[in-house]
């Protein structure tokens, strides 16, 4: 037979309101928490989420919108998010909006359709309209024209960091390849401060941005680019992704990385959690990203203040496309 909240309430030895406050995310002790936690795992009791939500007008659950599932980096986030939802009782509803601006406009409208209760997102299509700042949103890189709550890594600091890196490591003649939404966002950064740093620098460099999608008309541009300038000896990339393409591309072209050129990326992928990097790196703290827009829409949807922008710290991640810095 199925257990009751109040059959778990006696064996923690509370009362009924304080373990409904602990399902809830309420405020109690600690110790009592863990009590709770005890029972909860003892009589293996399984909330009614069905029946809170009539009660508090609440899904439990938060859409998670992604331009595709297929890239390393969004597999990854939407895996933190998840873990870090379960963790406050949510679950998640999972968007592959594949930059679809009218899948993306009718999960937005979910949230006002009491569908979910808001929605963490990585959106580059043109959707300004549909968000406002009371709106339960988070977005990851992206800002719009409201004051929107958004969480993001510190992009400049990589552009700077790969620059730094790649001179460390001797590169002479340094490029940036990238590619670009006409969307507003954080990752125009990356290209944005290599610049910067190059000029203060006082380094030789060569930038290819170009607006994305990326086709097969980009690929054969980014080889002409490679083949024009024979003389780049450090590449930075705008993720790692495009880093490992760059790198077939100089070996189809007979140049040897990292000994002829270095390639740095950006994201921190791997093959799995505790492998080599693909690349070398500029890593985003991805799990940490994730916390922070779980936690920052929950508070959301609880009616608290929170801090408009997040930015969070990047570092290098060695991988076999740079030289050893000796």
């Amino acid at each position: 037979m199925k257990a009751t909240m109040k059959e778990v309430a006696k064996l923690a030895g509370v009362g009924v309101g304080t373990v409904s406050r602990a399902l809830n995310n309420g405020s109690i002790k600690e110790s009592t928490r863990k009590k709770i936690d005890a029972a909860i795992k003892e009589l293996n009791y399984q909330p009614d989420f069905y029946a809170r939500g009539l009660k508090t007008n609440k899904t439990y659950t938060v859409a998670l919108i992604l331009p595709s599932i297929w890239h390393p980096f969004f597999s990854e986030f939407a895996f933190h998010v998840e873990n870090y939802l379960e963790e406050n009782n949510y679950k998640m509803f999972l968007c592959n909006s594949k930059e679809d601006i009218t899948k993306e406009r009718e999960y937005i409208q979910m949230v006002t359709q009491n569908k979910v209760d808001g929605i963490i997102g990585i959106t580059y299509a043109d959707i300004d309209e549909y968000i406002s700042s009371n709106l339960p949103f988070v977005s990851i890189d992206r800002y719009f024209t409201e004051e929107v709550i958004y969480v993001t890594a510190d992009n400049a600091a990589g552009g700077r960091l790969a620059v730094q890196e790649l001179i460390k490591r001797g590169a002479k003649h340094l490029a940036y390849i990238g590619g670009y939404q006409e969307t507003p966002n954080e990752t125009k950064n990356r290209c944005e401060y290599f610049e910067i740093e190059c000029k203060e620098q006082n380094i030789d460099y060569e930038i290819l941005n170009v607006l994305e999608p990326i086709t097969k008309d980009t690929w054969i541009q980014i080889e002409d680019f490679l083949k024009r300038h024979s003389e780049i000896d450090g590449i930075f990339t705008i993720n790692d992704s495009l880093a490992v393409e760059v790198c077939q591309l100089l070996d189809k072209l007979g140049r040897n990385v990292p000994n002829e050129v270095q390639v740095i990326g950006f994201d921190g992928q791997q093959s799995r959690e505790g492998e080599p990097y693909l690349v070398s790196t500029i890593v985003q703290p991805i799990e940490q990203m994730a916390k922070s827009a779980v936690e920052l829409l929950l508070n959301v949807i609880q009616g608290k203040e929170v801090e408009k922008r997040t930015v969070l710290p990047v570092h290098f991640g060695e991988g076999w496309t740079t030289k050893s810095n000796i």
